[in-house]
């Protein structure tokens, strides 16, 4: 139930209300950043033009003013190599990175096969052009899904680099052959034997943990990073798919684990003054511990970076919007299309800063403070500091439905360090695809994040 809003409330959103007109709006939040390590920026939907367009222009000035080290998005990890590879001119690679963007397979595409993120990708590879190898800004994918594609490129590399490891990369391709790249198919298999290929992963992650570590020192290079990290999906791919068919909140965390570990590998890559900036949902990004997630036992990526950095500096924005078009489909793996976004739920969040700034834009720092909503009187800033309705759109979405989904109690203080407002947004443009989408796998709870 969301919290009553007065008159002070709309004043008081109106006087900290901090406009959004262009990159230099974004002062205050680079002021609030200043030393951080971690930020990571997340959406309302996936498929919203303004989220990805102000997310662009803050990534922007974190890499050119702060030295941000690589930019990682909830993608699956070999098709942000491909991304990568572009970005950072490596050989053989596109030269222009919308080409490895709209080769991207997995539904849904448009993800980050979109108009915006391939213009952040060539600006990243004309800002990286300039720069020595070494300090060359990444692209990476963070997310677990890409089980087969993963196998592969293990079994690939260890054919080239390590032949006496590929036996064991053979037995776990033997063992998931029989599922012919269905995902569902192998879910539904594990409640017959829960074990799955469970034993054949872990061998073949150990050895190839154990080969990352003899040459770490050596090398540390990118095929070897990619090799190590296909087999680290593979294994949470394979747990998830376990997961998945108990249902409850483990195969989400097991999700979330995996994504925030992948972060730890990737900074731990580029060295000890490492930054990085992330991309993801909302649902992912700001503190679970902040929403009724927590009470349904998840966790996510922003509340385990938060445990975890702390020390380094981690700052969370999140977005939110009143109306406007959204892309999205109507069901898992249907083609992409602009759907209607209606006003937001009375009560809620969005609704709240619509009344108070009808039309706007704005950027507002929040103070972030310990104990639960319950133990804080109200009073100057209470509007955030209440639970409150906060819209999450999916990937997949249905509008009319919006009376009885879409919204995540939150309490927008301990949430997120920062909150983007947009009143009216509209649709992101899909690149064209080079391949039929691969409808994967269904997301799980919350559904379509």
């Amino acid at each position: 139930m969301s919290a009553a809003a007065g008159s002070a409330d709309l004043a008081e959103i109106t006087a900290r209300a901090r406009p959004l007109t262009g990159p230099e709006s974004l002062d205050p939040l680079l002021e609030r950043i200043g030393d951080a390590r971690y930020v990571l920026v997340g959406e309302a939907s996936h498929g919203t033009a303004e989220f990805y367009h102000w997310r662009a222009e803050l990534t922007r000035r974190l890499i050119t003013e702060k030295g941000f080290s690589f930019v990682a998005v909830e993608g699956d990890w070999p098709d942000c190599q491909d991304v990568h590879c572009s970005v950072t001119g490596a050989p053989g690679a596109p030269a222009d990175p919308a080409d490895a963007l709209a080769a991207f397979r997995r539904w849904p595409t448009w993800m980050w096969a979109n108009t915006d993120v391939a213009r952040l990708a060539r600006w990243l590879r004309a800002h990286n052009d300039a720069l020595s190898p070494d300090r060359r800004v990444g692209f990476y994918g963070l997310d677990v899904y890409s089980l087969w594609e993963s196998l592969d490129a293990v079994l690939g590399h260890l054919r080239e680099h390590d032949p006496g490891q590929v036996e064991q990369a053979l037995e776990a391709y033997r063992c998931f052959e029989p599922y012919a790249e269905d995902p569902q198919s192998y879910a539904l298999a594990t409640r017959l034997v829960p074990s799955g290929c469970e034993p054949e992963v872990i061998r073949l992650l150990v050895a190839v943990r154990e080969r990352a570590q003899r040459i770490r020192a050596a090398d540390g290079s990118l095929a070897d990073l990619a090799a190590r990290q296909n087999a680290e999906v593979l294994a949470g791919a394979e747990r998830y798919y376990r997961a998945m068919v108990r249902g409850g909140p483990d195969s989400w965390n097991v999700r979330d684990h995996h994504m925030a570990d992948t972060l730890d590998r990737l900074t731990a890559h580029h060295g000890p003054a490492a930054k990085a900036v992330v991309w993801e949902h909302n649902t992912h990004v700001g503190d679970a511990r902040a929403t009724d997630m927590a009470e349904a036992g998840l966790v996510n990526v922003g509340q385990l970076v938060r445990e975890r950095h702390a020390a380094d500096g981690v700052v969370l924005v999140g977005f939110g919007s009143y109306e406007g078009t959204v892309t999205a489909g109507e069901s898992w793996g249907a083609p992409p299309q602009t759907m209607t976004v209606p006003a937001a739920r009375p009560g809620s969040t969005e609704e709240l800063l619509h009344r108070a700034l009808p039309g706007g834009a704005a950027l507002f720092l929040l103070t972030p403070s310990p104990g639960t909503s319950g133990d804080r009187p109200a009073g100057p800033g209470h509007w955030t500091r209440m639970p409150r309705d906060h819209r999450a759109i999916g990937v997949v979405y249905r509008p009319e439905r919006e009376k009885w989904g879409n919204y995540v109690p939150t309490v927008l203080d301990e949430r997120y360090d920062a909150f983007l407002f947009l009143d009216a947004t509209r649709a992101l443009t899909p690149l064209p695809r080079q391949h039929p989408a691969d409808t994967g796998e269904e997301e799980t709870w919350p559904t379509g994040q």
